[in-house]
């Protein structure tokens, strides 16, 4: 699923946004209640390194929407993470991601319009 599927169909069941850690290699879909789900990711290639590059962030986010052949999940998490990428959080209804290193670096990509 492209990334803009992926957002419909989990705002379709009702979910405000969720939360990818590469250190505990699990995401967090969180409800507006409050509740949230933990699902265990599939093992991902590659080491969180030690310095954040919020463009080389930014630019792996740009590949991943364009969707070209050779494009998957797994590439983008092993790019982002040897480029220091700890982790992100998705914000549905503030349509931004804010991607962040070990040190607490970030990087805030918006939504497409």
């Amino acid at each position: 699923m492209a990334f803009p599927d992926i957002v419909g169909t989990l705002i379709k069941a009702g979910f405000e946004g969720y939360f990818v850690d590469y250190r505990r290699n699990a995401t967090t879909y969180f409800l507006p209640d409050g509740d949230c789900v933990v699902l265990e990711n599939r093992p991902a290639d590659g080491v969180i390194a030690a310095q954040f590059d919020g463009a080389g962030v930014s630019a792996q986010v740009k590949w991943a929407q364009t969707n070209p052949p050779g494009y998957s999940y797994a590439a983008f998490c092993k790019n982002v993470k040897a480029l220091g990428c700890a982790g992100y959080i998705v914000s549905f209804s503030g349509r931004r991601v804010l991607y962040f290193g070990r040190t607490a670096e970030t990087h805030v990509e918006h939504f497409p319009q």
